[in-house]
């Protein structure tokens, strides 16, 4: 399906808010967006499948499914589709459970309409670049057989199934393998910017990549304090 109708990029939101939710839409369709908005994550999932979106924007908290459970729903369909989370909530563990399902950006509200904007065409962006980058998505790694686009990690007959964030880490560790990757340079590809809670975030993710490479002794991510990350490969061992 194609995400973009007589020039329009589609935008899913899902805000139940009846207030915010026009505002955002009609904001956005000003700003030449074709925007379908729900009021609750059930609906929301429905209009992902027919809807076909180029992007989506998501209230956490939300009636009948919330808006973490949505996407976690979502990325077992769509590993793609750039989400941006609306939250009341800042905490580290709430921000960084958003990133582990697959969201790619958060705003606090109350927040600017100018600021999701900017973030948005960021997102949209970078997601264009992927679509027109991206190889066939198939690693050696050791002994283990990484798919980025299944989001799949292989050692013999035990698959491990990636989440969404794990996935695209590991991809660009790989593509700098036994190379420096820029902490920075990381963050602001794969989170969008290199704040405090970003850079927690992809701690977390670095932590769970480390163990679902643990059993391959010749594998080893290193940490190059104050510059960032090396995937080290041994291929003697």
């Amino acid at each position: 399906m194609d995400m973009q109708q007589n020039g329009k990029l589609r935008v899913l939101l899902a805000e139940d808010e009846p207030f915010l939710g026009k505002i955002v839409k009609e904001s956005l369709e000003s700003r030449d967006f074709e925007v379908l908005w729900v009021q609750d994550g059930l609906k929301a999932y429905s209009a992902f499948r027919t809807f076909d979106p180029a992007i989506c924007i998501f209230d956490v908290m939300m009636p009948t499914k919330d808006g973490f459970t949505l996407t976690e729903d979502i990325r077992r369909v769509n590993g793609r589709v750039p989400i941006i989370f609306l939250t009341a909530k800042s905490l580290t563990e709430d921000v960084v459970k958003g990133f582990e399902l697959g969201g790619n950006d958060y705003l606090k509200k109350p927040f600017s309409m100018e600021e999701l904007i900017v973030r948005m065409k960021a997102l949209l962006n970078r997601a264009a670049r992927h679509r027109e980058d991206e190889p066939d998505g198939q690693f050696a790694i050791g002994s283990y057989r990484f798919n980025s686009t299944l989001q799949e990690l292989a050692l013999g007959d035990e698959v491990t199934k990636l989440s969404f964030r794990e996935s695209a880490l590991l991809k660009m560790l790989m593509e700098h393998k036994n190379q420096v990757l820029d902490r920075k340079m990381a963050l602001h590809y794969l989170w969008g910017a290199d704040s405090f809670f970003n850079a927690r975030s992809m701690d977390v993710f670095i932590t769970k990549l480390r163990k679902h490479l643990s059993k391959d002794s010749s594998i080893a991510i290193v940490n190059i304090r104050g510059i960032g990350y090396k995937l080290m490969i041994d291929d003697q061992a």
